[in-house]
């Protein structure tokens, strides 16, 4: 077996190239953890995992498994070859994106009582500064509840838990508010958190940081890990990137500054990442106690790729296939360092993404579709304006309010507007529905998926009067980069596999949810979940 000295440096030697390792071989809601799984006992107990691995993968498509699995022999194909693969999950709420995504991995519950409903600036806090580096200050105080590792926490108080993602929030938000090691990346090329979990940086990342492994990439390039005529897709596609540097080979800058801000792109990035946890969990001895410990790791570069590329570039299907590399060199390594039969890992993501909708148009026919709700604001506000009042409001993320306030001084009845807006807004083309907040409960959501979603990414107490659901295959028209958001498949559909200990292959075609993950991992370490959950235990056998 290798040591831990020597497994990092074979991590970090794999990261001095572009190219990766070779690859590896190959509802309702419930406030308790239901039988799921036939190895449960109580944490520290030979029938328990040691480590709990989260793998979430940001913007990864429930369909990138299959589409690229031809392709596909290192991590990803293990874990589908190993694992139960759930092939209809589904981020079950409305807003599909990064925050409220990663919120509800290990929380159970949805963003309506986790609070986190959108990419707002919910974790900006200036009481908590960077330990390293300049930036506005972050921390998870707004979180609202808990997550499986509070659980699992005051069930052994040795439980320890690492964190670690590209981005701040998928770091923080998969372990909620507890006060971990929790750990991001910087575009100075560096790692760092917010005091709100320590005032210094653990001395082995400090160690890893002074390696500068971002800035060794100044001037190279990223190409294509296998020959063209592997790639099904057109490698010159006006609609990506703006327009500008569409095609293979993509250089870092020259400069080493610059690369390590732009390392967030590149599909190095995530070799970054899986070498940086492995050097956590051999620093900290994660997995190697008696009791369970946590390891999430959230992967970004498919996110920075597909927003930049879209979801049906040349550059998306390499990026999946170094990812699949990446993931398969770090369960190698993972693997000998602990004992892989009391190892559970799990594989989701936050959200998918949509194709460009003038691509879908060229290649399909038809026009595309994009939503502008200005001239239908502007005309509503101008005739509000004619008597007494103004459109005094907000829209965002597909969440109007209204300020009833003005309305009511002008003699209106805001309901009465309310009723009057969301018609005309219904008006708009490429606008699928637009929905009162307070009929939504109305509604059978049981069939009505998107009335369902809705309520569930609606805290109570959170100000909204209408959502309004584009049409499958629209975009906003201000969006220039590929974009997710919707409540449907191509955002909301989502890989989720569940491998390891214990667990027997197969293949499952029911509805879960990702709010599904933490009472399920509660089911197996036979916990119990410290408030209601809207996931719910699934069966791993």
């Amino acid at each position: 077996m290798l040591s831990s000295v020597r497994l990092l440096q074979v991590a970090i030697a794999a990261l001095t190239a572009v190219s990766c390792a070779p690859p590896a071989s190959g509802g309702q809601p419930t406030s308790g953890a239901s039988p799921a799984f036939h190895a449960q006992g109580a944490a520290g107990s030979l029938s328990s995992p040691t480590l709990v691995v989260l793998l979430a993968v940001d913007q990864m498509r429930f369909d990138y498994l299959d589409r690229f699995g031809f392709h596909l022999s290192g991590g990803l194909a293990r874990l589908q070859r190993g694992g139960i693969v759930f092939t209809n999950a589904w981020q079950d709420q409305a807003i599909t994106k990064t925050e409220p995504g990663h919120a509800a991995m290990l929380s159970g519950r949805f963003p309506r009582s986790t609070g986190v409903v959108a990419h707002t600036q919910i974790l900006e806090d200036s009481a908590y500064p960077l330990v390293a580096g300049s930036g506005p200050g972050v921390s998870p105080s707004k979180f609202r509840g808990t997550t499986l590792f509070d659980w699992m926490h005051a069930t052994d108080p040795r439980s320890r838990a690492l964190s670690v993602s590209r981005k701040d929030d998928a770091a923080m938000l998969m372990l909620g508010r507890a006060r971990q090691t929790v750990l991001w990346y910087r575009g100075t090329g560096e790692f760092t958190t917010s005091r709100y979990y320590s005032d210094t940086l653990p001395t082995w990342v400090d160690a890893f940081n002074t390696s500068r492994i971002p800035h060794q990439y100044a001037g190279r390039e990223w190409t294509p890990l296998l020959p063209e005529r592997e790639y099904a897709e057109p490698d010159d596609v006006r609609f990506e990137s703006l327009g500008r540097n569409t095609t293979f080979p993509h250089p870092f800058p020259l400069d080493s500054a610059s690369t390590a801000a732009a390392f967030i792109a590149y599909p190095a990035m995530d070799s970054l990442l899986a070498a940086f946890a492995l050097r956590g969990v051999t620093a900290m001895g994660l997995g190697a106690g008696e009791a369970t410990d946590l390891l999430a790791m959230s992967f970004s570069t498919t996110d920075a790729v597909g927003h930049q590329f879209g979801p049906d570039s040349r550059e998306m299907h390499d990026q999946i296939l170094r990812l699949d590399r990446h993931i398969g060199g770090f369960l190698d390594s993972l693997f000998r360092l602990r004992d892989s039969s009391r190892v559970i890992v799990v594989l989701t993501s936050d959200h998918g993404v949509t194709s460009y909708p003038e691509l879908v148009a060229e290649r399909h026919g038809g026009r595309p579709m994009r939503v502008d709700l200005g001239p239908a604001l502007d005309e509503f506000d101008v005739q509000l304006r004619r008597r007494g009042a103004g459109f005094g409001g907000s829209l965002a993320d597909g969440i109007v309010w209204i300020d009833r306030e003005p309305l009511r001084r002008a003699r209106l009845n805001p309901d009465s507007v309310v009723r009057s807006l969301a018609a005309r807004l219904r008006r708009v083309p490429n606008v699928l529905r637009v929905d009162q907040v307070n009929t939504l409960a109305r509604r059978d959501t049981a069939k009505d998926d998107i009335a369902r979603r809705w309520l569930h990414a609606l805290p109570p107490d959170l100000p909204a009067d209408l959502v309004i659901t584009l049409k499958p295959g629209a975009y906003w028209a201000s969006t220039i980069n590929a974009y997710h958001g919707m409540p449907h498949a191509d955002d909301a559909r989502v890989p989720l596999i569940f491998y390891g200990m214990d667990i027997r292959p197969g293949v499952r075609r029911e509805m879960v949810r990702v709010v599904d993950i933490a009472p399920t991992l509660a089911a197996i370490l036979g916990i119990t979940p410290a408030e209601p959950l809207d996931g719910r235990p699934l069966s791993l056998r």
